[in-house]
């Protein structure tokens, strides 16, 4: 069976708004790069009607579309995992479902990938998108560039184009939390960047709230690094060294001027101030111990409810459990009943 040139996944959460207009222009884009492709849909839990659209998208396409249904909510990077997981193309590009990447440039990627390299980031051009998150992203990648050396302009950036190697590399990886682009980035011997479009969100609204947002970069800077942890080691040397100083001044005050009661506010404060430090600590810990205690508890990241897919496109499933094929329809296609086992890893 000969595999795909190119697989586009795309995750989907409650995008019942955007779901036509992204069929509309998908697949007419893709027909136009003169390459052989495949669309991976992956409904995340979706409580619209997104997965009955994408299971009508794949009637009307089987040939090119398979749709992975999970069997509840476990965000955007656990259903690009699952996708990779269910994509045979030579190249894997991700797209997000609400239209701000406009799907007219996947060629771009294209060419990219096609020159040799094994990974091609994105730089958003002209983003649609608040001040405030614009500000806050260029804060984040430049305090990840600095403490992980990935290098990634535009981190935010869902539209990435993935060598099979690195795809399938990716696959053996057994993270829990994890930033797919950074991840992806680690392997790759040939990476790039091209600038693409930017649109304003055809409809609805952003997924990711102010608390998904600040998660996501926490499990980024503490799943590539331990240097906040050197950070912190520095923080409490150089503290210890200043608290053995002032202890000295204030022992020698003592002697030379008497007790000072005015002197307990400034105690108070510096108290307070390392009582806050030392919270801090702690809380940066228990990230890295959190994170442990996820993976060691080896519960799996998610629930593969069923993947339609066309008989032809003989999609393995590695071995990894399903319950056999159900028709769909037609005689050519058919749904494929997962079970709880299908799945990339662990989870908590």
């Amino acid at each position: 069976m000969n595999r795909p040139q190119l697989s586009i996944v795309i995750p989907v959460y409650n995008e019942e708004a955007g779901l036509n207009a992204l069929f509309d222009r998908l697949y007419p884009a893709l027909d136009k790069l003169g390459v052989t492709y495949e669309v991976v849909f992956v409904n995340d839990g979706s409580r619209d009607r997104s997965a009955a659209m994408l299971a009508e998208q794949y009637r009307v396409r089987p040939d090119v579309t398979r749709v992975v249904l999970f069997n509840g909510n476990y965000g955007q990077h656990m259903a690009i995992l699952a996708g990779f997981e269910h994509t045979r193309g030579e190249w894997v590009i991700t797209l997000d479902a609400d239209l701000q990447n406009p799907p007219e440039e996947i060629g771009k990627l294209v060419a990219q990938l096609a020159a040799g390299h094994d990974y091609v980031g994105t730089v958003r051009m002209n983003r649609q998108d608040t001040w405030f998150r614009r500000n806050a992203s260029r804060a984040m990648n430049r305090l990840r560039e600095r403490i992980t050396r990935i290098r990634m302009t535009d981190q935010g950036c869902m539209l990435r184009g993935y060598s099979r190697h690195i795809v399938d590399t990716v696959n053996q990886c057994r993270e829990i939390n994890t930033f797919i682009p950074a991840l992806a980035y680690t392997f790759a011997q040939n990476p790039t960047e091209v600038d693409v479009a930017h649109e304003e969100r055809f409809a609805g609204e952003s997924k990711y709230s102010l608390y998904s947002l600040i998660r996501l970069n926490f499990d980024l800077v503490t799943g590539f690094s331990v240097v906040p942890l050197q950070w912190l080691s520095g923080i409490g040397i150089t503290l210890s060294a200043a608290s053995g100083v002032l202890f000295i001044v204030l022992i020698a005050r003592r002697f030379l001027f008497g007790s000072e009661v005015q002197g307990v506010f400034t105690l108070f404060a510096v108290t307070f101030c390392l009582l806050g430090v030392i919270l801090f600590g702690m809380g940066l810990l228990g990230e890295y111990i959190g994170r442990i205690y996820q993976q060691v508890r080896q519960r799996p990241r998610y629930l593969v409810q069923a993947v339609l897919e066309a008989q032809s496109a003989g999609h393995a499933s590695d071995g990894q459990g399903g319950e056999g094929d159900r028709a769909a329809g037609g005689g050519h296609s058919a749904t494929r009943s997962t079970g709880a086992t299908e799945l990339g890893s662990p989870t908590s």
